[in-house]
């Protein structure tokens, strides 16, 4: 089911729902674009699905039209491209590529003329794939930024918040740095609600966060005191108007840009019920917006499974993108820490199994992209004297489920629409 679902979301079948080219006219979307003789196609791309995105662009409009562009996606997730160029570079937190990428994007859109058409591939991975730093700090305090909004319990809205007032490439600056060429912006949302402003931090879309709001997250999480002092003072002159906030929505800056969502993860599990009801199931998608505690929603999940009383065999279905505050040393990620909190409250309970895992085949610093959990293999772990409870609250899944058995490895995806969680009831 997990595995159909992906395939769903996959650019292979996205990006070719959403650019073709009939009698010598690109149609994006469902807008109809001629390039004028004189034009030329630029396409630029970041996230975690950019090579993929790309692929699949290349084999569209090359057969047409000469191309020329670069994208940047996460270690592990390239893929050969014929025309347009391709760096890895760090993820979550951002490194020396990050901040090569941001460069050469951005050459890019600078180049492009009035006459030209910019095609900006985006999808979750963006904010740390590309990276640029206020004037006066470093890539270092950028990454000492990252790694303490990561572990923050702050949701992705927030951290995005955070990262576009640190930027001059995010939150709609992208786009003013194309102008004026004609920019569409093909998007793969990996934020619950689909807001193309929190996307990769967006780079093409008006921002309605300000400088205010960034200062208010940094003390929501007590982050004041711990941030490097430069980045702070810019935020604090941000606050005080000695620096330009952000691209507002109105802004005649973006008038030229197009921004359509290609990928949710909506039709994921849309991709996951097919298939469940295929196999025998009977599905239920709860929600496609899930936010909140990691543990939380595993107690959540865990309780209706223990009181279904639908059609059987049951098949509840959730999406979105949960948090853990993290306390511990250990290794995991939101989708294993999950499943390791429900794999405890179904110690005892057979016939439940719960699967929890991000689209994007990594689940935190792992090889990993969740785990699977049921009854079995909390059993097992309890015959090899593994204590469940202290791997939790060492925020230790990957291990746990390394030695109980229960790790989900899909490998790279090459995309990404957050995460998905499956209970089987049988």
């Amino acid at each position: 089911m997990f595995l159909h679902a992906v395939s769903a979301v996959h650019p292979a079948q996205l990006i070719r729902s959403n650019i073709s080219v009939r009698n010598n006219s690109i149609f994006i979307s469902g807008n109809e674009y001629v390039l004028p003789a004189d034009g030329k196609i630029y396409v630029i791309g970041a996230g975690k699905a950019a090579a993929a995105m790309a692929l699949e662009t290349e084999k569209i409009l090359t057969p047409h039209y000469p191309l020329q562009g670069f994208v940047v996606t996460k270690y592990g997730h390239t893929l050969p491209l014929a025309h347009i160029g391709l760096l890895e570079a760090g993820h979550p937190v951002p490194d020396e590529n990050s901040v090569s990428a941001a460069v050469r994007l951005t050459e890019i859109a600078q180049q492009a003329q009035s006459n030209d058409l910019v095609i900006f591939l985006l999808s979750g991975g963006a904010s740390a794939l590309v990276a640029d730093f206020p004037p006066g700090s470093s890539l270092e305090e950028v990454q000492q930024l990252f790694t303490l909004l990561l572990r923050s319990g702050a949701d992705i809205g927030e951290m995005n918040t955070v990262r576009k007032h640190l930027s001059g490439f995010k939150g709609g600056q992208l786009a003013e740095k194309v102008y004026p060429a004609t920019l569409y912006t093909l998007i793969l949302s990996d934020v619950v609600g689909d807001d193309l402003s929190v996307i990769g931090s967006g780079p093409t879309v008006p921002d309605p966060s300000t400088f205010a709001d960034t200062l208010n997250i940094l003390r929501k999480y007590h982050l004041t005191e711990k941030i490097p002092g430069t980045l702070l003072q810019y935020i604090l002159d941000g606050v005080d108007g000695k620096i330009p906030d952000t691209p507002k929505p109105g802004s005649s800056h973006t008038t030229h840009v197009h921004n359509h969502l290609a990928g949710t993860n909506l039709i994921a599990l849309q991709a996951a019920a097919e298939k469940a009801a295929q196999l025998g199931y009977h599905p239920q998608i709860l929600s496609a917006a899930t936010t909140g505690d990691a543990h939380t929603i595993a107690e959540m999940l865990v309780s209706k499974a223990l009181t279904y009383t639908d059609l059987w065999p049951g098949c509840l279905l959730l999406g979105g993108e949960t948090t853990v505050n993290v306390t511990g040393d250990g290794l995991g990620g939101r989708n294993q820490q999950l499943a390791l909190a429900a794999g405890i409250a179904l110690a005892g309970h057979k016939g439940i199994t719960i699967l929890s895992g991000g689209t994007d085949g990594t689940d935190g610093p792992t090889d990993a992209a969740g785990a699977i959990a049921d009854a079995n293999v909390m059993e097992h772990a309890a015959k090899l004297h593994i204590n469940a409870n202290y791997f939790l609250h060492n925020n230790d899944a990957y291990h746990f489920f390394s030695k109980a058995g229960g790790l989900l490895v899909t490998g790279p995806t090459q995309t990404n629409v957050m995460d998905l969680m499956i209970v089987l009831i049988a």
